[in-house]
């Protein structure tokens, strides 16, 4: 489970899970760095996780921040800007869209990072490739509890090609 930081996102909860249950990594805004990648290659190649679930939520304070900066041209102070600056390209391809739909850049953020996820991480892709995981994309509605599935690779013949 790779998910954004936020308190409001406790995988073990939303999943009805006890502690231990599931391989969590955490950051804000679900981006991703060196350490991300690591510890989601070791929960698939060392641990057996056959399911990477990629767990995005509405009211997602880093989507938000990053869509503030690109109104008002103001990046934020500190590494606070690395997180914004991760998110940018999800709200700018959600912007070129025809006809953006409220939830639509949380959405294709989600799909960003799982295509990032099989982009960068030669072990994942593999895995996929071989049928031996799986990476999902999900939306979280704070409101009443649902998950939206928006992206999947390794289901229904969508296996990257490794080469």
């Amino acid at each position: 489970m790779f998910g954004c930081s936020d308190s409001w996102l406790a995988a073990e909860i939303i999943f009805d899970r006890g502690l231990g249950d599931l391989f969590v990594v955490r950051t804000a805004g679900h981006v991703m760095g060196t350490e991300v990648l690591g510890s989601i290659e070791y929960g698939v190649n060392v641990l057996g996780c056959p399911l990477v679930v990629v767990l995005g939520h509405d009211s997602c304070g880093a989507v938000g921040a990053a869509c503030a900066a690109l109104e008002d041209g103001m990046a934020p102070a500190g590494y606070i800007r690395d997180v914004v600056e991760r998110v940018t390209p999800s709200v700018l391809a959600a912007r070129a869209a025809p006809k953006v739909e409220p939830g639509e850049i949380l959405a294709e953020h989600i799909r960003h990072t799982v295509d990032l996820l099989l982009d960068r991480s030669r072990v994942l892709a593999e895995k996929v490739a071989a049928g031996q995981a799986t990476v999902v994309g999900l939306c979280y509605r704070l409101a009443d509890g649902s998950a939206q599935l928006v992206a999947a690779r390794g289901l229904d013949g969508a296996v990257p090609a490794v080469s």
